[in-house]
């Protein structure tokens, strides 16, 4: 027997726990932290021989179904550690440099979790979700779906902090107790899981439990964050073909991701596939035929989110041989991204101030830096840099309402106001298998990509990110995370 049920004693309360024998005794601690908030290195657990140890076996412990265990310890904040003294970087272990060099941090692989990790890496390349996050209520409750995103805020504060790999104990716990799938196993340990899934399963628990913010950066509740920065809004029109008087029915439609459903070829082009998938047949009632007909469904952008998350469909099931199949064609996607060409002719226009004052910025700094590099030609000095682009500020709208922008889209906080998007993420998969293979994260900060292979984090050359388009079993793109430019 690989698993069972305990009952746990705890400050006059008691919990029914499953224990996984298989796993080691920090995962039943981990267990205990999500449902008391008592910390794992705070809480003394009586077995047999003493107190249960991080590593220990649990399945060495004879332990009865149903069986009553006592834990004691406190729940709340450890205290803080003192200040340290000045360290000089000789004296600094690996760790230690890389937190002053503020290089990132990975996340440990804690057995084919590496679905999750990219996941995560890829979730932290929009601060506007830390920054709500930071502001939320900490308490651990009993309700799961809430728990998990104050394990996210407590595991992106670790990422933060850390100099080295985290182990993602507590968040893996809890995701897994939220979504049992997650959690699924064979006789080789637990399974490897898609992705994509567990992105839109994490976007949907943020959307209800993460509030919005205001412009300033405070919380607003009268909000919820994902549908401020990252849903954006369909106007669809269905037609009926075989009847073309037949008024045509208009609805409005939500997203949180486009989806690419991969053409036909040996190479494709990412806002090609968008955009056909926006047209699609259906088969309905005609209330004018009496009878069923085939209509056309047409979708237009009428609000684009600061966020735009794109779903490489790479994954499809053949009836043929019973399984699901990856799709290897390349998908050439651009680190920019003009998505102004799938909205209706009525959002084109209120994008188009913000569009091209980014389109003067841009010549502007492009003229720039050829005066630079022919000045360092003729032998010129090398002393003068082009300044980096300012970091927007409390007046930014004051510089959309100059240079013309809709109210209708500078008050709505979380939309992208010019259509304009920059790529910030790339979730890729390695292999031809959906259920096996690997997954690794690319985040661009700072200006830098950095590639996140589990604890493994490297610095990459931009010209490596178009590498990752696809094609036998090297990296293909499955989910492209797409950040709106900020206006100067």
């Amino acid at each position: 027997m690989s698993a069972l049920k305990v009952a746990v004693k705890w400050s006059g309360k008691k919990y029914d726990v499953d224990v996984d024998l298989s796993q080691p005794g920090i995962v039943f601690k981990t267990q205990l932290y999500t449902l008391t908030g008592v910390a794992p290195e705070r809480q003394k657990i009586m077995v047999k021989g003493g107190t249960l140890k991080d590593d220990a076996d649990m399945s060495k412990l004879g332990l009865k179904e149903g069986q009553q265990l006592m834990m004691m310890g406190t729940a709340g904040e450890l205290p803080k550690a003192p200040e340290k003294q000045v360290v000089f970087m000789e004296d600094m272990s690996d760790a230690q440099i890389a937190q002053t060099l503020k290089l990132p941090s990975g996340l440990v692989n804690m057995g084919n979790t590496c679905y999750m990790n990219a996941t995560m890496q890829c979730f932290r390349a929009v601060p506007e979700l830390h920054n709500a996050l930071v502001k939320m209520p900490t308490t651990i409750s009993n309700d799961n779906r809430g728990n998990l995103v104050v394990s996210m805020r407590t595991l992106f504060d670790e990422l933060d902090k850390s100099g080295s790999a985290v182990p993602p104990l507590v968040f893996l716990q809890v995701l897994r107790g939220v979504f049992p799938q997650f959690g699924e196993m064979n006789n080789h340990g637990y399974m490897q899981q898609d992705a994509e899934e567990c992105w839109s399963q994490i976007v949907h628990v943020l959307g209800e439990k993460v509030p919005g913010l205001e412009v300033g950066g405070e919380l607003n509740k009268d909000k919820h964050f994902v549908e401020q920065y990252m849903s954006g809004e369909f106007l669809t029109t269905m037609t009926c073909d075989e009847a073309p008087d037949e008024q045509p029915v208009t609805g409005i439609e939500t997203f949180n991701k486009l989806r690419v459903n991969i053409g036909s070829g040996v190479s494709t082009y990412m806002m090609n596939d968008i955009a056909k998938g926006l047209i699609e047949p259906i088969e309905k009632n005609s209330p004018t035929l009496g009878r069923s007909a085939m209509y056309t469904k047409k979708a237009k952008i009428t609000r684009l989110p600061a966020y735009l998350a794109i779903n490489f469909v790479r994954f499809q099931w053949r009836p043929d041989i019973n399984k699901k199949t990856k799709i290897l064609k390349k998908v050439q996607f651009p680190h920019e991204l003009d998505a102004s060409e799938l909205c209706t002719i009525e959002l084109q226009e209120k994008l188009r101030p913000a569009k091209l004052r980014l389109k003067e910025v841009a010549e502007a700094k492009d003229a720039e830096r050829k005066a630079k590099k022919a000045k360092l030609e003729d032998g010129g000095s090398s002393s003068e840099e082009v300044a980096d682009a300012p970091v927007a500020g409390p007046n930014e709208i004051e510089k959309m309402k100059e240079i013309g922008v809709d109210p209708s889209l500078y008050n709505d906080v979380g939309a992208n106001v010019s259509g304009q998007y920059e790529l910030v993420a790339v979730l890729t998969h390695v292999g031809r298998a959906a259920d096996s293979g690997h997954y690794i994260g690319w985040v661009k900060q700072r200006g830098i990509w950095w590639k996140f292979d589990d604890d493994k984090v490297s610095q990459v050359a931009p010209d490596e990110i178009e590498k990752l388009s696809g094609g036998g079993d090297w990296h293909s793109a499955y989910i492209a995370l797409y950040k709106a430019k900020r206006i100067e």
